[in-house]
């Protein structure tokens, strides 16, 4: 119990300190989330524009596809708010040897690393989910259900640690390399593909981004069981299993790389 206590406090003062710290910075703030969404405003015209041409797309409709990219955004969001402290690891704090603060505190130095930051303008991507959810879900012919709805809550945080798995992976081999910021951002990439039905890609991708990179169980998958109730086993448990596997894989990749710590620096 003292221990939980010491770690919320930890938790509270660097909330404040990151709190401050975008206060005095409002203008990067502010850069940032008007910069997100001109990324997500021109996704969405591009869509736009290839819905004016066909009426569907592999028989998706222009609703059901905005739909699909909305529930796209919410576990990356909430991966983002909570989680992205790991992309410094992979690009600047093993290098630098300023990974030595968290081997001197009595903490675990996963925990502590996730829990050292969060990322306020994640509640873009969260706001901009949830507003086209809202703006396409009245729009479809959609059955909900209270269990619909309860597996849609339930699968959200498993598909937000598929992408902390990966990332965990990823920023791991910094303690070999010294830097890994490159191969996270790699695997980032074809996070994009998950937020389009993957019906559209070619056999490869779709098993590439289902199976080895399983970013479409984080979105299409899920969203795919909600629109049109497809497959409930593998939409709502494939993505728990993934999950489950990846954060383990992660934390075993984690740890193997502790031991091949050696502090760098200039």
């Amino acid at each position: 119990m003292k221990k939980l206590k010491r770690v919320f406090r930890l938790y509270r003062i660097f909330v404040a300190q990151k709190l401050k710290r975008m206060m005095e910075y409002k203008g990067d703030f502010l850069i940032g989330i008007v910069g997100f969404f001109m990324v997500q405003v021109t996704n969405l015209l591009f869509l736009w524009t290839v819905f004016r041409q066909i009426p569907a797309l592999m028989g998706w409709s222009v609703n059901e596809v905005v739909f699909i990219y909305g529930f796209s955004l919410l576990p990356k969001g909430i991966d983002h708010l909570l989680f992205d402290n790991l992309w410094a690891i992979g690009h600047y704090i093993v290098r630098k040897g300023e990974f030595d603060k968290y081997l001197t505190r009595p903490m675990n130095t996963l925990f502590h690393v996730i829990i050292e930051e969060f990322q306020v303008e994640a509640f873009g991507e969260l706001v901009m989910g949830i507003g086209l959810i809202a703006v396409t879900a009245p729009q479809l012919a959609v059955e909900w259900s209270a269990l619909k709805i309860m597996l849609a809550l339930l699968v959200l945080p498993f598909a937000s640690l598929i992408y902390t798995g990966i990332k965990t992976i990823t920023a791991s081999v910094a303690f070999w390399s010294k830097r890994s910021g490159n191969i996270i951002y790699m695997f980032y990439m074809v996070s994009d593909f998950a937020k389009y039905p993957v019906t559209i890609y070619n056999r490869v991708v779709r098993d590439i981004i289902t199976f080895f990179i399983p970013f479409a169980l984080t979105a299409y998958y899920p969203a795919a069981f909600l629109l049109r109730g497809e497959n409930p086993l593998f939409s709502i448990g494939m993505p728990v299993l993934a999950a489950a596997v990846l954060m383990t894989a992660g934390i075993i990749v984690w740890h193997r790389g502790l031991r091949a710590y050696e502090s760098a620096g200039s």
